[in-house]
């Protein structure tokens, strides 16, 4: 039996949009997700809920081996979005992560072209918290100063990632952390200070 998604799919697509937006627009801040969700193990309710909102059946979707190996992940997404499954990372418009930490390289993404940046994957990675666990500053688009930044689980090198993804822009990845009820952007535009670790 196929696990339900949003008891109001409107409403939730579109508070869950709307904190993806906020997000985005402020990166390194945390927006909450509020509308509850219960989601096929082991996928946490925030990557479903961005999943939810943001693909559809025009959407190739890589799972990474955690939730690969769990089937009811990917028939729940299919049934639910329609999105499609693919195997291959680089041809994704998303990428689903079980864990922040055990992310692969970046480089096996599709980082889009000079002539269409925009075809680029999305990674949307589970997170535990972010309010504890390995910091580092970034500054960019949308920060005012500077903006401290603390997601655990993390790559031990992901602040040599975000600098090197940066200096593909305007190419490049983006990326989206959710916890069960927040979540997170680091787009590629994001520049990682000198000494962040």
């Amino acid at each position: 039996m196929i696990e339900a998604a949003f008891s109001d799919p409107v409403l939730a697509a579109q508070a869950t949009f709307r904190a993806v937006l906020d997000a985005t627009a402020r990166p390194g801040t945390v927006a909450r997700l509020t509308q509850p969700l219960t989601a096929p193990s082991p996928l946490a309710a925030g990557v479903a809920a961005i999943a939810l909102t943001l693909c559809d059946q025009d959407t190739p979707v890589w799972l990474d081996p955690g939730l690969r190996g769990a089937p009811a992940v990917a028939e729940w997404l299919r049934f639910h979005t329609g999105a499609r499954i693919v195997e291959n990372p680089g041809t994704a418009a998303f990428a689903l992560l079980s864990s922040s930490r055990d992310s692969p390289p970046f480089d096996r993404f599709n980082v889009g072209t000079l002539e269409y940046p925009d075809r680029s994957t999305t990674v949307v990675l589970q997170a535990e918290s972010f309010r504890k666990g390995p910091s580092f500053t970034v500054t960019g688009p949308g920060i005012r100063v500077e903006q401290k930044v603390q997601i655990t689980p993390l790559p031990s090198d992901m602040g040599e990632r975000l600098a090197a993804n940066r200096r593909l822009f305007p190419r490049g990845i983006d990326l989206l952390f959710a916890t069960e009820t927040e979540i997170m952007a680091l787009p590629r535009a994001v520049h990682v200070l000198p000494g962040s670790r």
